[in-house]
């Protein structure tokens, strides 16, 4: 398999408004899954293989970047072996960011860049998008 760009994860001030831009100019990006207003509401838009993961705008004085400002979170990369990319980075002295939650479809590590940006990449264990795509 051959990495790719699989989505981008944005903070935004309207998820509304952004979903009808990108739903414009992108009239086959449908809304994948939205976890409906609450403190921190956001959607993924896109198709079945590629999205974007827009995060409602939460707190100017909150604890993370994403909670202060609009713009962009991180990029998430599908790859073939999770594992041996994050021994790769740790070998290389990069420091690991956000550590998800196991999930059965897919393996997620992040790491953070020399410019303090992080980075999604994802492992998945199976090519049906209904598993691979599941939000439970």
């Amino acid at each position: 398999m051959k990495s790719y760009v699989e989505h981008a994860n944005i903070t935004v001030n309207d998820i509304d408004k952004t979903i009808l831009f990108l739903t414009t100019a992108l009239p086959d990006f449908m809304i994948r899954h939205d976890s409906g207003p609450g403190l921190k509401r956001w959607v993924h838009l896109g198709t079945e293989s590629t999205y974007i993961s827009i995060n409602q705008l939460e707190d100017p004085a909150g604890e993370f970047f994403e909670q202060r400002h609009p713009g962009y979170n991180h990029l998430g990369f599908a790859v073939a072996d999770a594992d041996a990319l994050r021994e790769r980075m740790l070998n290389a002295g990069y420091r690991e960011g956000f550590v998800p939650e196991p999930h059965p479809n897919r393996k997620r590590v992040y790491f953070i860049d020399n410019d303090n940006m992080q980075y999604e990449f994802i492992q998945y264990y199976s090519d049906d998008t209904a598993k691979r795509n599941s939000y439970e």
